[in-house]
């Protein structure tokens, strides 16, 4: 179960961006107007990229495993692909004994990653695992993100995942007024990822598991869109401060690049307002805590 939404590999990418390409867009006119497929003929994108039809087809069939880089960018001018899309392509091209071998062990944060994370002092942040687990939170990046849930994610049992937080519980799903576009951003990333490890298991399962539970998943994992997250906004409808806008930005650790710190500063005045007072509930919050743990 776990591996199946993964197995299509190449071949299901290459069929996804084909159909996402429209014939006006890839510069293709006078083809037949009638067109049983939403974009591209197999026959078209060959052309296009200056190779037999029978070589493209396997390639989408997955019988191809030893093409080279200039084919690959090729058909990757062919399809219009981003500068994402086309290293996601090239990850996936690539055979299985050129990857990194799976993570056995689960993912523990970095010592420098926790001291930065530290020295943001009352700044909300969370430093992100490979699968977007969180592996540690600033106090009030914890009251913004899942303040439902426990601060302590060093067991990676229990540690939150904000995948699945994001499809499966209703309470932070409830938090994101525009939800569409945060489920677009998570899944084009995870896909992201699955073609630079493919022989993770644990990301496989997490990719199963929400393709099974959550027909919205299931549906963006279908679509074959991938995409890198360094920056951008949220948009939060927070139960404790209500509405909010934050910009984010992600740092990358050298010693372990695909843990991501992710830092939010407010987008405007009131979102200001709304974070510092979050930060005050932060500390009311921890200080009460330790009064009845004195008390105990």
């Amino acid at each position: 179960m776990s591996s199946t939404p993964q197995s299509g590999g190449l071949g299901e990418f290459l069929k996804s961006r084909r159909n996402a390409v429209t014939p006006a867009v890839a510069g293709i006119s006078n083809w037949g107007k009638r067109r049983r497929v939403p974009g591209l003929r197999r026959e078209e994108v060959a052309q296009l990229a200056g190779v037999s039809v029978a070589y493209y087809v396997r390639l989408e069939q997955g019988q191809a495993h030893n093409a080279s880089d200039e084919v690959l960018l090729s058909i990757a001018r062919a399809l219009c692909l981003s500068q994402t899309e086309t290293e996601h392509l090239l990850d996936l091209a690539k055979p299985s004994t050129m990857k990194a071998p799976p993570r056995i062990r689960p993912e523990q944060a970095h010592p420098l990653s926790l001291t930065m994370l530290e020295s943001l002092g009352t700044q909300p942040a969370v430093l992100l695992g490979r699968r977007n687990d969180a592996l540690a939170w600033t106090p009030t990046g914890h009251l913004l993100l899942a303040p439902h849930l426990p601060f302590d994610t060093s067991d990676p049992r229990t540690r939150p995942s904000l995948p699945r937080l994001l499809f499966l519980d209703p309470q932070v799903r409830d938090v994101h007024p525009d939800w569409e576009a945060e489920a677009r951003t998570y899944v084009a990333y995870l896909r992201l990822i699955s073609g630079k490890y493919p022989n993770d298991s644990r990301l496989a399962e997490l990719v199963g598991e929400l393709c099974m539970k959550n027909a919205d998943f299931a549906a963006l994992w279908a679509s074959g869109h991938v995409a890198e997250c360094t920056g951008g906004t949220k948009h939060f409808q927070h139960p404790l401060v209500g509405a909010l806008t934050v910009n984010f930005q992600v740092w990358l650790q050298a010693d372990t690049p695909d843990h991501r710190l992710e830092v939010y500063t407010p987008a405007d005045g009131p979102s200001a307002d709304a974070l510092a007072l979050l930060t005050t509930l932060t500390h009311e919050n921890r200080e009460s805590f330790a009064e009845r743990s004195g008390r105990n």
